[in-house]
């Protein structure tokens, strides 16, 4: 709530979604941040950039098949959004000492199959800087993990994908 409460968001629609989040959490005090939440829940996930900022780091996500940024679901253990965020980013890309920066840069809601009749997730997105010359190692979640030119993104991949990473370069 602290984190979505004190977020500016960029334009209206992100507004919107920043107002369908918070009402989410007051309608679902208990659960709204946790998978087990069938109504949704809220997610982090982060797009890595390298030092230049020229390249991002995409994952050829396991399930959906498409080139996205690194992220999923909150943790317990997770003292913040923007731990959970580096903590995906870290285990899902292997690159130690990546730099977060500490506000969201965009909020996305998009359908998934947690649940059998299906659910959402309402993604905070962030952005962190790995370090000169950081290696990646491919996750168990991912098909593939890749670097490619934030101007040249591959296929498939989406719009809230392109959107994340220009958002990203403008920070």
């Amino acid at each position: 709530m602290r984190v979505l409460s004190g977020w500016r968001a960029p334009d209206a629609g992100q507004e919107r979604a920043r107002l369908e989040f918070l009402r989410h959490l007051e309608e679902h005090p208990a659960d709204g941040m946790w998978r087990e939440c069938a109504a949704g829940h809220i997610t982090a996930s982060t797009a890595v950039l390298d030092a230049s900022r020229s390249r991002v780091l995409l994952t050829l996500h396991a399930k959906l098949k498409a080139w996205l940024q690194l992220g999923g679901h909150c943790e317990p253990g997770d003292a913040t959004l923007a731990a959970a965020a580096l903590r995906e980013a870290t285990e899902e890309s292997g690159i130690a000492g990546l730099r977060l920066l500490p506000e969201p840069v965009q909020l996305d809601r998009h359908a998934v199959p947690c649940h059998p009749q299906g659910s959402w997730h309402l993604d905070v997105q962030y952005v962190a800087i790995a370090p000169e010359g950081a290696r990646h190692a491919v996750s168990d979640e991912s098909d593939d993990l890749a670097w490619f030119p934030v101007s040249d993104l591959p296929e498939p991949t989406d719009d809230v994908v392109r959107s994340l990473v220009r958002r990203a370069l403008a920070r």
